[in-house]
């Protein structure tokens, strides 16, 4: 998959199908448009296409909404595209400037003469251009006018999307990882930087990596103690993650960290990915240190149990 920052390093694209949207968490509902998408231009000896923004309109158009986290940041949701054969993706750096383009400047300018494309695949109501002035029956007049067609999905696959990312986010606010797991069509992942933190953990045999999360945002899910698996290297490993306050120890800062199993390498400054298997149980308060490994102790049978039945 080719990737482009710019509208301005397109290159000449054969029979060009395309499809455009946020595509946050590319999930399972949105695998029905990258299908359709991929199918049309297998049919047509065609590349597919696929728009996105960043940052998510929302942020720019809103920004004083504080209330949207996002399932992926722009690398994983690179990496989840690319996973699914997509032939070029473009990020389109989304500003106010953007926004005021009018409908037909958005398809004179950008889906023909910079994409040059052949079929356009978009959601039921979908709408764009400033104040979403476009719509399907202006897309429909303008692409015999401009030489390309549009095709729409059906109403109950978008739903299926608008729902799916909905029942996402609000499973994970809750730290029900395993229903957000069944939308996505896969563990939902973070990833971030190994920093070094006190390392108290190794004080009772349960080193932890600390992980920054840079994306601030990004959809942490709730507070608590999962079984999680931990790739680094290319290599996944087993193992559990404390997100909160640290009550035990007095904490005061919020903190992810995970206990890698049968794992001794020195990961500070890399980059890992962690995938939430199944939430173990709430962050506690114990009476002492020796009263949370005897926990922890519990903890990691536990998860090492949910990670055997893990399915994915």
């Amino acid at each position: 998959m080719r990737v482009y920052r710019s509208l301005n390093e397109l290159p000449v694209i054969k029979n060009a199908i395309v499809t455009q949207g946020t595509f946050d968490g590319v999930h399972a509902a949105h695998l029905v448009i990258i299908e359709r998408v991929k199918e049309l231009a297998q049919q047509r000896n065609g590349e597919t296409v696929l728009m996105t923004f960043d940052p998510h309109p929302r942020l720019v158009l809103f920004p004083d909404d504080h209330g949207l986290k996002l399932l992926q940041t722009l690398d994983e949701k690179i990496s989840a595209l690319e996973k699914e054969g997509i032939d070029h993706l473009v990020v389109i750096p989304f500003t106010k400037a953007f926004s005021e383009l009018t409908s037909l400047q958005f398809i004179s300018d950008i889906l023909v003469s910079k994409i040059g494309t052949k079929v356009l695949v978009i959601g039921y109501d979908h709408r764009f251009g400033k104040n979403r002035e476009g719509a399907f029956d202006h897309l429909k007049t303008s692409s015999s006018q401009y030489g390309f067609e549009v095709e729409e999905i059906p109403e109950q696959d978008v739903e299926e999307v608008a729902i799916s990312s909905t029942r996402i986010r609000k499973a994970l606010e809750i730290g029900d990882v395993v229903t957000a797991s069944k939308y996505l069509g896969k563990f939902y992942a973070i990833t971030g930087e190994v920093t070094q933190g006190k390392q108290l953990g190794r004080t009772i045999g349960y080193p932890t990596a600390n992980i920054k999360i840079e994306d601030q945002n990004k959809l942490i899910p709730a507070d608590g103690v999962y079984a999680v698996k931990v790739v680094f290297n290319n290599q996944t490993y087993g193992g559990m993650l404390n997100a909160g306050y640290r009550p035990t120890v007095d904490g005061i800062a919020h903190s992810i960290e995970v206990h890698i199993f049968d794992f001794n390498e020195n990961i500070y400054n890399q980059r890992v990915e962690i995938l939430y298997v199944n939430k173990l149980r709430e962050e506690m308060k114990f009476s002492g240190l020796d009263a949370l490994k005897n926990q922890l102790e519990k903890d990691k049978l536990h998860a090492i149990a949910v990670l055997q039945n893990a399915d994915q």
